[in-house]
């Protein structure tokens, strides 16, 4: 009886933990927490492609630090001339859309980059401003696709729908189809559709690498414009666990020194 009580216990268990595992909100906040830096400093390669295969390359430093509950992330690009000190400030709140500046040469200036502007390209990449920060979960509604193999993986398929318009229009698109691997909680493919499912962008991460902290980072994202078909690459060079960079150099006044 005793044992019988035992399984039927250990079963319910297991069964609880499949639900909670299943739970669509619940595989996208644990996805992201597996990417998720308090800090760190890296060198990236930005390759824009056009739709007969020319490249236009830029290279990137990338800084993030964690104050308080407020991340915030520094990237000036470094070459070529044409847009070297070009500098993008990014704060990423947690129950609020981020605040994004940027910084022009030409203007020795910076401005602030509107929420209409942020599904809007970033840097004539195929990327997007809104791209440059991680997204905040109560901004969609989740739903559970169901199960599917990507790439030898073995994924859930979670779409995340826009809860509003105002966010749709900040964003780009009405809805996200992720496609994260079970074993790991790591997304490996995003599709970005419209309001009528069409598929506008597919954005796909590669070679993730685990981090001292047991986190992971992916050394290599690429986005496609299913439209334009021109695409873009973002290829980590060097990373680096941490930053030492004081608050102050994440100011907006810092961007114009």
């Amino acid at each position: 009886m005793k044992l019988k009580l035992f399984l039927s216990f250990t079963l319910l268990i297991a069964i609880s933990v499949a639900v909670i595992a299943q739970n669509p909100k619940e595989i996208a906040s644990k996805s992201n927490e597996m990417v998720e830096f308090e800090s760190m400093e890296m060198l990236t390669t930005l390759n824009i492609y056009d739709a007969r295969g020319n490249v236009r390359v830029r290279d990137v430093a990338v800084a993030t630090r964690k104050f308080g509950e407020v991340t915030k992330t520094l990237m000036r690009f470094m070459a070529p001339p044409e847009v070297k000190g070009t500098s993008i400030l990014v704060y990423d709140y947690p129950e609020k859309s981020d605040d994004m500046w940027v910084y022009l040469p030409s203007l020795r200036k910076s401005r602030r980059i509107v929420s209409t502007e942020k599904g809007k390209s970033f840097m004539g990449s195929e990327f997007s401003n809104a791209d440059m920060s991680r997204p905040n979960l109560n901004e969609f509604t989740y739903k559970l696709l169901g199960s599917q193999k990507w790439n030898g993986k073995d994924c859930w398929v979670v779409e995340a729908t826009v809860a509003s318009s105002e966010v749709e229009k900040e964003l780009g698109y009405a809805k996200r189809v992720s496609y994260t691997e079970k074993s790991t909680y790591l997304t490996h493919k995003s599709e970005l559709l419209n309001k009528s499912g069409k598929v506008l962008k597919v954005m796909t991460l590669n070679n993730f690498q685990r981090q001292k902290n047991g986190r992971y980072f992916a050394y290599e994202m690429r986005m496609e414009n299913m439209q334009s078909k021109r695409y873009s690459e973002m290829k980590v060079k060097s990373f680096q666990l941490g930053s030492s960079l004081s608050e102050e150099k994440f100011s907006v006044s810092s961007l114009e020194n």
